[in-house]
């Protein structure tokens, strides 16, 4: 296949792309599609286009693949630093405070949404157990809509050249240096769960704390952009936590999370009475 996509074919990708995960293209990123679909057609051995829309909408597991293809997964550690000195210094020690007050349990419940390869929950987790003060514990469930970089996150093995933003105290006390890079300790890989889940849908969990939620959003068009903050609202605690990217705002938006700006960074708060 030579040719870009027709008017009518980009059409039709582009409409199952959104109708199955919000994910919007344009006339922008039309070329990143096209490429895209070239390459699951030679993976698929296949020359036409008709013929690959018909084996993803009967076959699911095609079709995860091909989300996969055409999601972008840049990500590092400690990615954004201001977000998570405000997670030690204000976020945690309100969380801390709401549960006293409430005589809640003392585990702290976390949601890394479209979490990549693994990066920013690890992140999340090293921090939290060099920080946390006893009795208190936490949990992090990640999550991505790509199951390529799920299985790197699930592994929690990174090359040299992708752990260079993690302190030199950290990579000594959670990961192991072997010949080809680092690989997370155990302790560290069992406070994370990753899982499949694709952000158009409520994933069930409830009473979570923080939700980590960042540079996903840009990809949605508003209404992908409202459900999926809705979701996120319904998700969380009376008292939690949202952060998004920083080019990202809720801005505009009918959404019940607060505007709350740290002197670390700006995220957003459920406050339910």
């Amino acid at each position: 296949m030579n040719e870009l996509l027709s008017d009518a074919q980009f059409n039709e990708f582009r409409k199952i792309i959104y109708d199955s995960s919000g994910i919007t293209f344009s006339e922008t990123n039309r070329s990143i599609l096209d490429s895209r679909l070239k390459e699951r057609l030679r993976e698929k051995n296949l020359t036409e286009l008709n013929s690959y829309y018909k084996l993803i909408t009967s076959d699911k597991e095609e079709f995860k693949l091909f989300l996969d293809s055409i999601t972008t997964n840049l990500t590092r550690f400690f990615r954004n630093q201001p977000h998570f000195d405000a997670l030690i210094h204000y976020v945690i020690p309100q969380i801390i405070e709401e549960k006293k007050q409430s005589l809640g349990d003392k585990k702290i419940k976390i949601w890394s949404a479209g979490c990549s390869t693994g990066e920013e929950p690890y992140t999340i987790a090293m921090l939290l157990k060099d920080k946390l003060p006893a009795p208190y514990s936490f949990e992090i469930i990640a999550s991505d809509i790509s199951l390529k970089s799920l299985m790197v996150g699930q592994q929690g093995f990174y090359p040299d050249s992708r752990v260079s933003g993690i302190p030199q105290n950290y990579l000594a006390s959670y990961f192991t240096k072997t010949d080809k890079g680092y690989q997370a300790k155990p302790d560290l890989m069992k406070c994370i769960r990753f899982d499949y889940h694709n952000l158009k849908f409520d994933m069930g969990a409830r009473n979570l704390d923080i939700v980590f939620c960042r540079n996903v959003l840009i990809y949605f068009d508003e209404a992908a952009q409202k459900n999926t903050i809705d979701i996120f609202y319904k998700s969380m605690a009376k008292h939690s936590f949202l952060y998004i990217g920083h080019s990202e705002s809720l801005f505009g938006m009918d959404t019940k999370f607060e505007f709350v700006k740290t002197p670390w960074a700006c995220l957003y708060q459920k406050n339910e009475k």
